[in-house]
Parts: structure tokens; C-alpha cells; sequence
């Protein structure tokens, strides 16, 4: 759930003995020297950033390691927040903390700016950089009390059996929500409730009858409060047999995602914190309230949200449309396809929006180099729970650095450091055990990302034990030995091939077939034998993301793609089509398709195979892809396995020990099945034409340029590295980083010695030492 900001930090061997003070943005950050036997000048510091190569990303830097903070009563005490921040100091390398309130005062209360400005600025003192959660659900109160008339709503849509004579009486109750944004604070509580709308119709199978239709509001009366109404209906004769539906909207305590004035509180919230000296924010699972299994008779809606709707739609209603999309009308079946996904793309569209200044007002107020955190996905999974949170704007969600939590599938995570251009993506995740996190960090390794560390959860220890438990073994040490990756990844995970779902269909309840399927059958299959596919809506054709290069080759940022499959086409925009066809006549990326299409998205019919190759089932495009990579050459990467946990869906993620090819070539071996801190490498390889020998601990990344020269390398617990005429052979096992930057070499060493082996010093004097975390000693 959580992350970043980035320290810029320019150290060579001629920098001052003492410490001093380096400002970026007017940020201060303290960073440790000691002095070295060898030169008298050596720096010791806690983490170092380096520039990365070939970066198109806004941030140019390496990232640190990234953990979480969540205050509670403890924070808020005088200088409560200096424990769990010397924690992180001392016992792991961690740069960046993505923090978030679970305690009852809000983001307007000036106490509570003060504790949060105090604990930054000792953050800094620290090396530590504080990203705060600043999202306008922490000051939902301020926002009710100014802007009463823009809170969210929830439409109940309920049925009832009409009678002849007398009265009918439905009794409807009043929803509440929660989530970790009213942990320590009050629930999405309701604060209104009202009858909007009440019709009666004859039914046909489970759809309204045609030309059964009646409005009967005006013989309708509702009596009751926020938590309960109680709506009577005067009968009729012509009643028997028919079916009334009551539309009631329910107000409940949080800002309307269409309100008028959420983005302009939103940046005010951000200015306020202006001063705090706050490396970045967060965002974290924004969206509708949360809600598991939400049935299509409860619809977010607004005022607000109808009057987009109008906009959008002259001469509908959104409130006469929610009828038909949620009980559905006989004859009425396009007309229901093209109300239900311009629902939800107003919905999702509208959501990135938000996200989206949201980045643009952080990059404004705290600097172009701060941290835009966290992570959109809320379940992370794209099943109806995701769908009604959110409508999938995760590929829509603005940041620098890809972001997601818990067991959000793989491809996801790989699609997402395509979109935003980043070299590493970062995973927010958490467990009961510490145990599984050693496994966790290697898995992501090998999937081209990194872990941002959530404390153990659930626990029954207290929150001091806890964190003492978390820092008590290896785990970080393990952590610091992969940072090595971070100086030499300049780029995403190669991924060879994508699958693009029709965005459209998957949100759409209609589509019998397609509702919340994303093509995740055939990732699976795909993963499992160690080809790494990026999973993306096809919304990012329609917003320009996803173009065809000039090579002809369809591409997502850095990423140019051999094979492309379409997956649940149905419902999709008319220009999806055409843009595969153009693809498929450049000749330079294989089409595949999963799906029939038999309507566009505003419920016309169409024929995909004017535009579309022939559709295939999931099997068979598995095997014609895996087929058409193995003749290309195209070799596999760490076969995976089906993961899950908690409660959330299962899907194909690597083993714990493998390899991976970045998109700029890079070539990681990493090791972490038997052992946190890395299993021994002991290999004799190929990579790019070149003999590679190694023996390792853990981890060995190499890179060659273009004339096949030695560019970068990472090793932990390295004895030896040969290559051509490269070698290194070491007197004990060290971790370093070795690379270019201005075309000069450059090194870095994790951990301390009182001398630099000859043999380094041989390729350059450049050298810089890095803190090993110490583990914590009761």
C-alpha cells in the first residue's frame, strides 16, 4: 500500500570528512561520513542514489528502499514518532517512508500539521524522507461542514411485489462503509437518505415488460431518517401482478467523487503542507468506498455525477438509465450495453482525473522530484470488488514510479513500469509472517520489482514489537544485498509479449461472458512457462498510450512487443479494431484475438472480422503465442508458479531463484530459495554472444553496450567475475556495483572495510561504501 521521493546525491572521493548538509528543493538530508584507511577521504554513507541511464522517467535517480509508517495514538505523543523513525535508521536502509494517519484528528487540524512537520524534519536529520498521506478522505469532516451538498451517494434499487388494495410498505435500511481510511476515525457513515424515484412494471423472464413501464412516485410516501425509510404506495386495482422498484439515494460521510470542489480541496490540503518539508504524498486506493461482492442494485451516483452524465449523453437521464442497467428492459438490450459502459467509463475516467492532479498538485507544491505515492489498486485484482472501487484506472493513475500492493498479479505490475517509464516497479505487502517476506523479496527481483515494506499484519503484538520483530533477522540485510540491482537498472523487466482486454466489456455487467475478465486464463499459462506478458485495457489505445512504432512493432513506453493478443473484445470502440488492423498490416508484431465482437460500445452492431484475425479459444492462443516465440528465438525467463494468500485470487508469479532480461539488456541472475541471503551462483553462461563466469551469493547482474563491452555489474557476495578480458577475483566474497556514468567507471561497495581490494582499485578509484544495515540486538 504505499511510496517515493528522490534525494539527489552527488558523492565522490573528495567530499568533506564531516558531516554536511545537501539540499534539493530546500529538502535537507543529513548524510554520514566516516574516514577510510585508504585514502583518508572514503565515504561511509546510508544509502547512496546514482543516475541511471537511458532514463526517460521524470525522476532521474535510483530509488531507495521504501517502507510504510502508519501513526496511531503512540505518533501523536510529544516526539512519539522518534522510535519507529531511529528504527528505520539503524536497522534498515530505508530512504523513503510512505506514512498515513490511523488516528482520529484530521489533515485541517493545525496539531495535527505540526506533529506531521516535526516528525519530517527529524526524519531528515536522519536520512529519511517522509511521503505523507494527504488524501482528502483524512479531513472528510472539513469537507462536509463547507461543501454539505457534495458528498457521495449510493443509489439503492429495490423491487417489491405491488398489491390490489390498501398500501404497500418497503422498508429500506441505510448501508455503512469502512475501510483503512476510518480505521482510528468515523466509517463512511450515512448522513441522508431520500426517495428519489419509485416505478412499477409487469416483468418478462427477469426483464422489465415492454411498454410496461409506469413513474408512480406521486402516489409514493417516505417517512423515516438517515438510517432508515419506510415508503408507502397507495394501491391500485391495476396493480395486481405488477413489480414496483424504489430508487432511493443514500448520502453517506466522504467527499463525492464528482463534487464540484474535490480537486480544489484537494490542492489546498496539499498547500497547507507546503512547509512541512515533506519529500512527497500519498494517494493511497482511491476510488468509490469499498465494497466485496457489490451487487448492480446498489450504483455510486451523485447530483453531480447526473449532470455529467447529461453532458455526456444529451437526452438521457442518468436515474431513468440506472433502472434500465440494473434490472434491464426487454428490446431495450443495445440501449442497456451503450447506459452501462458510459456509466463506467465517466467512472473510471473520472477517478484517473482525480489521481491525476493529484500528481500534477504534488509535483507543484513539494518539487518535480517528489514522490507521488501510493499504489490504485484497492483489490488487487480485476474482479467486480476492483471494478466498483474504481472501474480499473490503475493504467490512468499518474505516477513516476509504478505502484501496487498485496498480490496484485505480475503482469499488472510489468504493464505498469511500461506506462510510467520506470525501471523498477514497487509492491506494497504485507503478512502475518516475517518468514514470508524472505521469500517475497526475491520473488519480486525476479519480476523486475521491489517491496515497499508494510510492518506485519495482522499481529497481536503491540506496535513496538512488532516493528522489533520485523528488524530482528536478515530480512533487511537480504533487502540491501538486491538494492545493488537498483544502481544498474536503468529499465523495466522485457516483457515479449501483451494482452489487452477490451476495457469496455470487462466493465460491463451485461457482457455475460466478459464481465471482470481480463485474459488473466492465459497470462497464467503464459507466465508459468517463463514468458513475462504485460496485461493492459485497451483504453490505453483509445488515450494514445499504446501506439505502433515505426519498426511497426506495437509499443507501451520502453517496451516494443513480438506477439499482442486481444482478449474480450465485446462492447469495444470501433477504433480498437481499426488499430489492430493497422498493426497487422505493418507486419511487425503477431495479432492474436481471444473473443468475438458482435457490438461497439454505444450497442451498434459490428463484425470484428472485417478488422480481426480469427478469434481462437484460450488454449489454443497459449499455444500459438508460446509457438510463434520459441521460432523467434525468444527465450524464457523463471518459470512461475500460482500465488495467492489472504483471501485474495491466485495467479502465476516466479520462483524465488531464476533469471530476467531488462528491456536495455540487462542480465539478472538471482538466488533466494534455500537462503534469505542468497543462495550460492556458481554458473558458466552465455549472455549476448559473450562467455560469463561467476560465482556469486545471491545476486549477478551484467550488462554489455552495444560493442559488446562490459557496461555494468552487481554482485553480491562476489569472489569471482570473468569475462574476456575483464576479471575480478576477490580475496573474500563483497557486494559492488560497478558502472559507467560519463564514461568513466564508477563503484559501489555495501558494507565496510578498512581497505579496497587491489583488484578493484585496478578499474577505479571512484569507490563508495554503504552502510549494512545492522539487525536489531535486544
Amino acid at each position: 500500500m504505499r511510496g517515493l521521493f528522490v534525494f539527489i546525491l552527488f558523492i565522490s572521493m573528495n567530499v568533506l570528512l564531516h558531516s554536511q548538509e545537501i539540499k534539493d528543493h530546500n529538502f535537507p538530508i543529513i548524510i554520514e561520513k566516516s574516514k577510510d584507511s585508504l585514502s583518508g577521504q572514503q565515504n561511509v554513507v546510508r544509502f547512496v542514489q546514482v543516475s541511471l541511464p537511458n532514463q526517460n522517467n521524470v525522476i532521474k535517480k535510483s530509488w531507495p528502499l521504501i517502507a510504510c509508517w502508519f501513526w496511531t495514538d503512540e505518533e501523536f505523543k510529544p516526539e512519539g514518532y522518534k522510535r519507529v523513525i531511529d528504527l528505520y535508521e539503524k536497522h534498515t536502509s530505508a530512504g523513503l517512508l510512505t506514512t498515513s494517519l490511523r488516528h482520529p484528528g484530521e489533515l485541517k487540524d493545525n496539531d495535527v500539521h505540526d506533529q506531521i512537520q516535526a516528525a519530517s524534519e527529524y526524519a531528515r536529520e536522519k536520512g529519511i524522507g517522509l511521503v505523507m498521506d494527504l488524501d482528502v478522505r483524512l479531513a472528510r469532516e472539513t469537507f462536509k461542514k463547507r461543501y454539505p451538498d457534495e458528498l457521495q451517494e449510493i443509489l439503492l434499487i429495490r423491487e417489491f411485489s405491488l398489491n390490489d388494495i390498501g398500501k404497500t410498505v418497503l422498508i429500506v435500511k441505510s448501508p455503512s462503509f469502512s475501510d483503512h481510511y476510518t480505521t482510528g476515525r468515523p466509517p463512511y457513515y450515512p448522513v441522508n437518505s431520500r426517495l428519489l424515484r419509485v416505478y412499477s412494471y409487469e416483468k418478462e423472464n427477469t426483464l422489465i415488460k415492454n411498454n410496461s413501464l409506469r413513474d408512480i412516485t406521486a402516489r409514493c410516501r417516505a417517512t423515516g431518517d438517515k438510517d432508515q425509510l419506510s415508503i408507502s404506495v397507495n394501491n391500485e386495482v391495476t396493480d395486481r401482478g405488477r413489480i414496483a422498484c424504489a430508487m432511493i439515494s443514500v448520502t453517506i460521510h466522504t467527499p463525492d467523487v464528482f463534487a464540484p470542489h474535490l480537486l480544489s480541496f484537494q490542492r489546498e490540503i496539499l498547500r497547507q503542507y507546503g512547509d512541512a518539508h515533506l519529500v512527497g504524498a500519498c494517494k493511497d486506493e482511491w476510488g468509490f468506498p469499498g465494497r466485496f461482492n457489490p451487487p448492480t442494485s446498489d450504483l455510486w451516483y451523485s447530483v453531480s455525477m447526473a449532470k455529467e452524465y447529461k453532458k455526456r449523453r444529451p437526452g438521457h437521464e442518468l436515474l431513468r438509465d440506472m433502472l434500465l442497467m440494473s434490472v434491464g428492459e426487454e428490446g431495450k438490450e443495445t440501449e442497456r450495453v451503450a447506459a452501462i459502459n458510459h456509466y463506467m467509463e465517466m467512472y473510471f475516467q473520472r477517478n484517473a482525473q482525480i489521481e491525476t492532479d493529484f500528481y500534477n498538485a504534488v509535483k507543484e507544491t513539494f518539487g518535480q522530484t517528489a514522490m507521488v505515492a501510493t499504489h490504485p489498486t484497492w483489490f488487487p485484482y480485476p474482479n467486480s470488488n476492483e471494478i466498483f472501487k474504481n472501474g480499473l484506472d490503475w493504467w490512468s493513475t499518474k505516477r513516476d514510479l509504478a505502484q501496487t500492493d498485496e498480490y496484485t498479479p505480475f503482469c499488472v505490475r510489468t504493464a505498469l513500469s511500461k506506462k510510467w517509464q520506470s525501471p523498477l516497479w514497487y509492491n506494497m505487502f504485507y503478512d502475518k509472517s516475517v518468514e514470508t517476506y524472505s521469500r517475497e523479496i526475491w520473488i519480486s527481483t525476479l519480476g523486475g520489482g521491489r517491496l515497499n515494506f508494510h510492518e506485519p499484519y495482522p499481529s497481536i503484538l503491540g506496535k513496538t514489537d512488532v516493528f522489533i520483530s520485523f528488524f530482528k533477522g536478515d530480512l533487511f540485510r537480504a533487502a540491501f544485498r538486491i538494492e545493488l540491482l537498483n544502481y544498474i537498472s536503468a529499465s523495466p523487466v522485457y516483457c515479449p509479449v501483451a494482452v489487452i482486454f477490451g476495457h469496455p466489456g470487462s466493465l460491463n455487467w451485461a457482457n455475460s461472458n466478459g464481465f471482470g475478465n481480463v485474459g488473466l486464463d492465459i497470462i497464467n499459462r503464459l507466465w508459468e512457462k517463463g514468458f513475462y506478458t504485460d496485461l493492459i485495457p485497451s483504453s490505453e489505445i483509445t488515450n494514445g498510450s499504446l501506439k505502433t512504432g515505426e519498426n511497426g512493432k506495437i509499443q507501451y513506453g520502453f517496451q516494443e512487443y513480438e506477439a499482442v493478443l486481444y482478449y474480450n473484445p465485446e462492447y469495444d470502440y470501433k477504433s480498437v479494431a481499426s488499430f489492430f488492423k493497422k498493426a497487422a498490416d505493418k507486419n511487425g508484431t503477431a495479432i492474436f484475438r481471444v473473443g468475438n465482437q458482435t457490438m461497439d460500445f454505444d450497442g451498434k452492431v459490428i463484425s470484428a472480422s472485417k478488422y480481426l484475425s480469427e478469434a481462437m479459444n484460450v488454449e489454443e492462443a497459449a499455444d500459438s503465442v508460446i509457438s510463434f516465440l520459441k521460432k523467434k528465438g525468444i527465450e524464457p525467463q523463471t518459470p512461475c508458479v500460482m500465488r495467492g494468500a489472504g483471501g485474495f485470487p491466485a495467479s502465476m508469479m516466479p520462483k524465488p531463484a531464476g533469471h530476467l532480461r531488462l528491456i536495455d539488456g540487462t542480465y539478472i541472475l538471482a538466488a533466494g530459495e534455500k537462503n534469505i541471503m542468497g543462495d550460492t551462483i556458481q554458473t558458466n553462461i552465455i549472455i549476448d554472444g559473450k562467455e560469463v563466469t561467476v560465482d556469486a551469493i545471491g545476486i549477478a547482474a551484467i550488462r554489455f553496450d552495444k560493442s559488446g563491452n562490459l557496461d555494468a555489474l552487481a554482485c553480491s557476495g562476489l569472489k569471482l567475475f570473468h569475462t574476456g578480458s575483464f576479471k575480478i577475483e576477490l580475496p573474500e566474497r563483497m557486494d559492488i556495483a560497478l558502472f559507467r556514468e560519463n564514461g568513466l567507471w564508477r563503484g559501489i561497495i555495501h558494507g565496510s572495510y578498512n581497505e579496497i581490494p587491489e583488484n578493484l582499485i585496478g578499474f577505479t578509484k571512484d569507490w563508495i561504501q554503504v552502510r549494512e544495515p545492522v539487525p536489531y540486538r535486544n
